[in-house]
């Protein structure tokens, strides 16, 4: 357990939080019966020391959202369907007074010790605050404190959800009006890109940490041999997106400036996708679309039946016939719209996306707004 929520926030916001996780915890224990509880922990930032700090007029603000994990015992699907809205609703209460969304995840301890190592159970089971149970609340899930036992896929699905960030920024960028809060999300997810690069690289070799600070120092460790010199300048922008992550600003930078940002952070991202995808797949990918028009499987570590059973309630009857999971499509989608110049003005890749979305949409804000739908369900 950590001693504070931030590195170096003031004493009035580490008592703001504080006094929030009693209240999460008072409130958690009126929804759920104690002889169900197992545990509460916090998560995210916060929950490892390294919550972000915003500096305003009025004082140190919170900035990153509070991640609850609520260990509850039973069938987990069950005790998903029976606690997962009272605790959305308890979250929706504590947030305005909290300053920032608070959030409550639901979990059982059976799932989270015979589930296999990931990314999200790594971070979580190694960095984090307990609220709520005793110490030996993670007896049985030591796997998951392994960072080396972290899946490649895990590390294409970090970075496969901070290229949609850029997505979405792109699409902002392009917009009639550009206002403050598109060049606060533009800035945001720029910061949430450049960090995640790094960590991407890290979780590749084997060398990821809970910490955002251990990292960056492992990173600047790493020697770029010939066959990695274009990720030489990975070091920089792990460098930017820590700090960012420990004292956020929100971005009044002008279009035109973040739009120069972010070509350069999208094609940093192009070369690490496709390193990356080439490394875990073992097949060499020669550009974007040489990636999006490989008919090789992207998601090898899913099972076909189920995959199966998924295109259904995605997609209906039609997807019955595809044996491939959903994710595909939108790697697909991403590749094309990201990092080709303007592919909807091209028929041939304007046929694929489409095809990929499932939507006869042939305007780029349009692309990206089903693109977004499908993210939200298989990101």
């Amino acid at each position: 357990m950590t001693p504070r929520f931030t590195i170096d926030g003031s004493e009035a916001l580490e008592q703001l939080i504080a006094s929030t996780c009693n209240r999460a915890r008072e409130g958690v224990l009126s929804v759920v019966p104690a002889g169900k509880l197992d545990g509460i922990l916090l998560g995210g930032g916060y929950g490892r020391g390294e919550g972000g700090v915003l500096r305003t007029p009025e004082g140190d603000k919170p900035y990153n959202d509070l991640e609850f994990y609520v260990f509850i015992r039973g069938n987990a699907l069950l005790v998903e369907r029976r606690y997962r809205r009272p605790l959305h609703d308890l979250g929706e209460h504590l947030s305005p007074s909290a300053g920032l969304e608070v959030e409550f995840k639901v979990l059982t301890l059976e799932k989270l010790r015979r589930s296999a190592p990931s990314m999200f159970y790594y971070d979580l089971v190694a960095g984090h605050r307990r609220t709520y149970g005793d110490d030996a609340l993670l007896d049985g899930c030591e796997h998951h404190r392994n960072a080396e036992a972290i899946p490649l896929h895990e590390a294409t699905r970090l970075l496969f959800n901070r290229c949609s960030g850029l997505l979405f920024s792109l699409e902002r960028l392009r917009r009639p009006r550009f206002g403050a809060d598109e060049a606060d999300f533009v800035g945001r997810n720029l910061a949430k890109a450049q960090l995640a690069f790094g960590d991407v690289l890290l979780a590749a070799q084997g060398q990821y940490h809970w910490s955002c600070r251990t990292r960056h120092e492992r990173l600047a460790t790493i020697h770029f041999g010939e066959d990695l010199a274009w990720a030489a300048p990975l070091k920089g922008h792990h460098a930017t997106g820590v700090e960012f992550k420990l004292n956020p600003i929100r971005s009044t930078e002008s279009r035109e400036t973040l739009a120069s940002r972010h070509a350069e952070v999208s094609a940093l991202g192009r070369k690490l996708w496709l390193w990356l995808e080439s490394k875990r797949l073992g097949r060499p990918f020669a550009s974007a679309t040489d990636y999006a028009f490989s008919r090789i499987d992207k998601c090898p570590e899913t099972s076909a039946v189920r995959n199966r059973f998924v295109n259904l309630r995605a997609f209906g009857s039609p997807g019955l016939v595809s044996t491939r999971y959903p994710r595909e499509r939108l790697f697909h989608a991403l590749a094309l719209l990201l990092w080709e110049n303007q592919p909807w003005k091209e028929a041939a890749l304007l046929r694929r996306i489409q095809e990929e979305l499932r939507t006869g949409e042939p305007e780029f804000s349009g692309l990206v707004w089903v693109y977004q739908q499908l993210w939200n369900r298989f990101n």
